[in-house]
């Protein structure tokens, strides 16, 4: 556990350094499907991707599917479809798994405790804040969704994740 406490003192640090030196961030409210607040997502640019530091509380425990979506949209709480599908400029499969993927969209498995909470911080190399195809701070932004099963990387079109259950809109 002190090693837990120690690499969150490091990245805190370091988020810290990057945000004095001017790197770009986007912070959002992480919400549920009853529009009560399920946590924070952080996304950092790094030189070649986006450093996603995530904090959620009052999920169900174990494993949830998590994607980036097309739109900075989480106002149908009760189901979060306006965030649109999946990250895709590339149109190409779902899943890390998939030998023709993945897409952009693909995040790691969140693993929730039995307390309903969750704290990560993760790094993907295909996506970035404002430049390129897969550009998360485009016009109509994007939202990180977290949905209520576990993602088998392979299943199309969404891994059978199921039902999006924590939405944050990423403007």
């Amino acid at each position: 556990m002190r090693s837990l406490h120690l690499i969150a003192f490091i990245a805190a640090s370091l988020f810290s350094a990057a945000a004095a030196a001017g790197t770009k961030t986007a912070t959002s409210e992480l919400i549920n499907n009853q529009g009560e607040r399920a946590g924070t997502v952080t996304l950092t640019q790094g030189t070649t991707g986006v450093l996603i530091t995530l904090k959620v509380y009052g999920l169900p425990p174990g494993y949830h599917g998590m994607h980036f979506h097309g739109v900075a949209d989480c106002s149908d709480h009760e189901a979060f479809k306006k965030a649109g599908g999946h990250v895709d400029p590339h149109k190409k499969p779902h899943g890390f798994l998939n030998p023709d993927g993945p897409h952009e969209g693909n995040l790691p498995n969140l693993i929730v405790d039995q307390a309903g909470t969750a704290e990560l911080e993760l790094y993907s190399q295909m996506v970035s804040l404002e430049q390129g195809p897969a550009k998360l701070l485009d016009q109509d932004g994007s939202a990180l969704i977290i949905h209520a099963n576990r993602d088998d990387h392979q299943s199309q079109p969404i891994g059978g994740s199921g039902d999006r259950i924590a939405c944050a809109a990423i403007k």
